[in-house]
C-alpha cells in the first residue's frame, strides 16, 4: 500500500519544473520516510513542549519524518483557559512554515459538554477532551497505517487514553511522553501503590509517604483533585498512571544529573517501563509576545532584576495582586513583572494595571520596576544578562528554562504538581527559596518581599546561584554529543528503526 502510494505520487510529479511544490515534495518524502506519530495534549504547554521533540528528533536522526495530531475544536472551552483551535493557530502555523519536514494532521473535534462530562478544574479540561476523541484518533491512525510506515506513537501522558485504544490491531509501539520531571513522574506512577495501600483520603493524611528516590513527602505534594478517592480526577489520575506503567517506555523531558536519584529509583524498579530522559527540551520563543520589556532590560545592570511570571493560567484575585506590589516595594529590588488577573479574559472589560495595583505603586517604582499586562517572552527574558532571580508557579517548562541559563528561583506554586515540584527545587536541588503560603492560599507581601531580598542578597541566595550554574553546565553536557540525553534519545531511535 505505501509503496502504491509513492508511486502515485512519484508519476503526477514534474520533476523537469523548476517550480518545485514544497508541499508535495514533503507529503513523499514522509511516505518514503519511517515516521514517527506524535500525539501532543491540546494545551498550549504540551502541544509546544511535544514539537519540541519532533524537533529533537528531526535535528539528530533526520530519516524520520515526524507527524503531529491535532485535535480542532470549534470553540473556546472555558474563559479562563484558551485551548481551542484558534490559540494555538498562529503557532502552527509559525511551525509549518519554519519547519516544513514537521506535518501537522488535524483530526475532527467530539466537542465537550458540561452536560456529558464530570466536572473537572481548568486545568484537566483538556484532558477530558482528548479522552472524549478516542474514536476519532483511532480512526487516524488507521487511516495513516495505510500511507505511512509508522515506528512508533509517542502519546502526551495528559491525553488519559490507553495504548490499546489508540492503535487496536495495530502492531506500533506507543510510548508516553511525560512533560514535567521525573520526580513528579514517579510520584504519578506510585500513585496505583498509594491507592491500594488504603491511604485514602490522601488529604489531611498525618504519615508522610516514602517513595524510593524521593524525600520523605507529605500528602500535601498531591494535586487537590487527586486526594479523594469519590472525586473523578481521582479516578482519572489512577488510569493514566496504570496505563503508563504498562507501556513500553516513557519519555521524560529532564535529564540525569538533574534528578539522578528519582531516575535511578525508577530505572531499579523492574515493575516499571523503561524510562528515556532526553532533557532539557526547551521551547524555542515564537514571536507573538511584546519584546519592550527586552530593552528596558538593556538599561539595567547585570543580575541586579528579579523576574516574576505564572505562566498561562497565573491569575491573581484584586487581594494578592495588590500584596505582590506591596513585597516588590519592601524588597526594594528591581522587577520585570508579568501581571494577570482572573479577571483577564472574561466578559467584562478587563481592568487597567492602575485599577489592580495599589494607588501610586507604578509611580513610585517607574525607576526600578516594569509591570507587563498578560504577557512577555519568559526565555528570552531568563536568558538576559539582567536578570538575576526568577519568582515563578514552579511549572516544569519553567523550570528547566531557569536551569538552563542559570536564573535561581523563589518557588510560589499554584496547582497540578507543581507543589511537588517546589519540594524538589528547594529540598532536592537547592536551587530555590520556598513561599510560605496562609491556610486559605494568600502570599503576603512581606513574606515575598523577605524572600525577593534573601535570593538577591543573601549568603544563602549567593548559594542557590552557585548550584544553579553548575546545573546549567550540566544540562549542556547532557545534549552534547555522549551525554546523558543525547544517549538516550539515540537508544530510542534504535528501538523505533528496528520496529
Amino acid at each position: 500500500m505505501v509503496n502504491d502510494e509513492i508511486s502515485k505520487l512519484a508519476s503526477s510529479w514534474n520533476f523537469r519544473s523548476s517550480l518545485l511544490n514544497l508541499k508535495d515534495f514533503f507529503t513523499l518524502l514522509s511516505i518514503m520516510k519511517d515516521t514517527i506519530i506524535l500525539y501532543p495534549n491540546i494545551a498550549r504547554g504540551h502541544l509546544v513542549s511535544m514539537v519540541e521533540l519532533g524537533k529533537l528528533i528531526l535535528t539528530h536522526h533526520p530519516s524520520f519524518s515526524i507527524t503531529i495530531l491535532i485535535l480542532t475544536p470549534s470553540t473556546t472551552i472555558n474563559t479562563t483557559n484558551t485551548i481551542a483551535c484558534d490559540s494555538n493557530a498562529q503557532y502552527i502555523a509559525t511551525v509549518s512554515a519554519t519547519t516544513p519536514s514537521i506535518t501537522f494532521h488535524r483530526i475532527p473535534f467530539t466537542p465537550y459538554t458540561s452536560s456529558t462530562t464530570p466536572f473537572l478544574p481548568p486545568h484537566l479540561l483538556s484532558l477530558q477532551i482528548s479522552h472524549l476523541n478516542t474514536q476519532n484518533v483511532f480512526q487516524t491512525f488507521q487511516s495513516l497505517s495505510k500511507t505511512s510506515n509508522i515506528k512508533a506513537i509517542v502519546m502526551d501522558f495528559m491525553n488519559f487514553t490507553s495504548p490499546k485504544a489508540l492503535t487496536g490491531n495495530l502492531n506500533i509501539p506507543v510510548y508516553f511522553y511525560y512533560t514535567s520531571g521525573a520526580s513528579t513522574l514517579s510520584l504519578l506512577l506510585h500513585f496505583p501503590t498509594v491507592h491500594q495501600a488504603a491511604i485514602k483520603p490522601l488529604k489531611g493524611h498525618p504519615l508522610p509517604l516514602r517513595i524510593p528516590g524521593l524525600p520523605a513527602l507529605t500528602t500535601d505534594v498531591f494535586p487537590e483533585e487527586a486526594k479523594d478517592p469519590s472525586n473523578y480526577s481521582y479516578q482519572v489520575f489512577l488510569e493514566i498512571a496504570e496505563s503508563m506503567r504498562g507501556s513500553v517506555g516513557i519519555i521524560v523531558n529532564t535529564f540525569e544529573a538533574v534528578e539522578e536519584k528519582v531516575i535511578r529509583a525508577l530505572s531499579e524498579d523492574e515493575t516499571m517501563p523503561p524510562l528515556y530522559c532526553i532533557g532539557p527540551v526547551i521551547s524555542e520563543p515564537y514571536g507573538e509576545e511584546d519584546k519592550g520589556c527586552l530593552t528596558w532590560l538593556d538599561s539595567q545592570p547585570c543580575q541586579s532584576v528579579v523576574f516574576l511570571c505564572f505562566g498561562s493560567m497565573g491569575r491573581f484575585s484584586k487581594v494578592q495582586l495588590k500584596e505582590i506590589a506591596i513585597g516588590l516595594e519592601k524588597s526594594e529590588q528591581r522587577f520585570l513583572w508579568v501581571a494577570r488577573s482572573e479577571l483577564d479574559g472574561v466578559d467584562t472589560e478587563e481592568p487597567s494595571l492602575g485599577e489592580l495595583l495599589p494607588e501610586g505603586f507604578l509611580e513610585r517604582t517607574k525607576e526600578k520596576g516594569m509591570v507587563v499586562k498578560d504577557w512577555a517572552p519568559q526565555a528570552e527574558i531568563l536568558s538576559h544578562d539582567s536578570v538575576g532571580g526568577f519568582v515563578t508557579h514552579c511549572g516544569w517548562n519553567s523550570v528547566l528554562e531557569a536551569i538552563c541559563e542559570g536564573v535561581p528561583m523563589v518557588a510560589w506554586p499554584l496547582y497540578a504538581e507543581q507543589k511537588m515540584n517546589r519540594v524538589i527545587l528547594v529540598q532536592e536541588m537547592k536551587v530555590a527559596l520556598a513561599v510560605n503560603e496562609s491556610k486559605d492560599g494568600l502570599v503576603s507581601g512581606t513574606e515575598l518581599g523577605d524572600r525577593v531580598k534573601e535570593l538577591m542578597e543573601s549568603e544563602r541566595g549567593k548559594d542557590i546561584r552557585q548550584k544553579i550554574f553548575k546545573m546549567k553546565i550540566s544540562a549542556a553536557e547532557a545534549r552534547a554529543e555522549g551525554g546523558s540525553s543525547r544517549v538516550a534519545l539515540n537508544n530510542l531511535a534504535r528501538l523505533w528503526k528496528q520496529g
